[in-house]
């Protein structure tokens, strides 16, 4: 858990575009970036589909062609992130982090471990036990990954973030991709409806996603 509260501006937004999505974020980066008294922002979005690959892909694990995807009504657009190749869409919620990296010392690989724990915690409000796999990114659980992590830092404020699988077409992942780069005999792809064995409305897990994401990164909502 961070070690101190932080005020945090929250914007939810649904069927939102990729790049409209990392402009927002370039933008709210900017503001923090010159008004050190500004709060932070987390963006929870719910993306229309997209595919994209971060920094330390090479297009190698993708399994169909940007032509391909097109056709099937899915974007490809490279990504500033770190990570390999995933997909966003209908039924995730992608979480967004603007944050001022000092109120985790600097420390890129302890913001990642919290990012995972915001899931992890996530998980455990529906009785799921979700965990890490050593080596790997992200909160596991039953073997599967259900919450992909990949961040940026620009002057030392964090953009892109965290995806949780609610219900998303996991097919999305096992026929287009080897997702972050992962053989499916190392693991496969979950969400909160295959592990729970019940849908849950995107509306419904929002209150708890937000509680975890408030509560694992010591942040309070601006105003209350």
């Amino acid at each position: 858990m961070s070690d101190a509260i932080h005020p945090v501006r929250l914007f939810v937004a649904r069927d939102l575009s990729y790049l409209d999505g990392e402009a927002w974020q370039k933008r709210l980066v900017g503001e923090l970036a010159g008004d050190p008294a500004l709060p932070g922002a987390v963006v929870f979005a719910e993306h229309r589909p997209v595919v994209t690959c971060g920094r330390s892909g090479d297009g190698g694990n993708l399994l169909a062609s940007p032509e391909e995807l097109a056709g099937l009504g899915i974007e490809f657009h490279p990504s500033g992130r770190g990570g390999d190749v995933t997909y966003h869409g209908p039924g995730q919620w992608t979480v967004y982090p603007i944050l001022r990296l000092d109120w985790y010392g600097r420390d890129l690989h302890r913001y990642l471990r919290l990012l995972e724990e915001c899931a992890i915690q996530f998980l455990a409000g529906f009785g799921i036990a979700g965990g890490r796999r050593e080596g790997l990114t992200g909160a596991w659980a039953g073997g599967a990954k259900v919450a992909a992590v990949g961040v940026a830092v620009t002057r030392w404020i964090t953009w892109h973030g965290l995806a949780v699988n609610i219900h998303p077409d996991l097919s999305r992942f096992t026929n287009l991709m080897r997702p972050c780069g992962i053989a499916a005999e190392t693991g496969g792809v979950a969400s909160l409806e295959t592990i729970s064995g019940k849908r849950h409305g995107m509306d419904d897990v929002l209150p708890p996603l937000k509680a975890a994401v408030l509560e694992v990164l010591g942040l309070a909502e601006a105003g209350t």
